[in-house]
């Protein structure tokens, strides 16, 4: 008796869960999907040394630096980003308009 109730209480709950929306409704197409080509901002906090591959991975040049911030452009998608290191790490990955790369 007790396995038939927590099969039922299993499959209650995998439907329940299953039928969560994470979305949270509508999505903005124009918002960029952050760890895309289009976003860099998952990248904060990463060591700069070992992330710059990834972000090379994900179609990104490096279009100039100014001290401890650089920029990357992403050509395919128009993004753009700029990025500070401090102490090897990326501290501040902001997404900029492709006009200011």
């Amino acid at each position: 008796m007790k396995s038939k109730v927590f099969l039922v209480i299993g499959t209650v709950c995998i439907s329940v869960l299953s039928a969560c929306d994470e979305s949270g409704g509508s999505v903005d197409a124009s918002a960029p999907t952050v760890g895309s080509s289009s976003d860099l901002s998952s990248f904060e906090g990463a060591r700069a040394g070992q992330a710059e591959m990834g972000i090379q991975s994900l179609g990104f040049e490096l279009i100039r630096s100014e001290g401890l911030t650089s920029y990357w452009f992403n050509k395919d998608t128009g993004a753009c980003a700029r990025i500070t290191t401090s102490e090897g790490r990326y501290s501040d990955v902001t997404m900029l308009p492709s006009g200011d790369c």
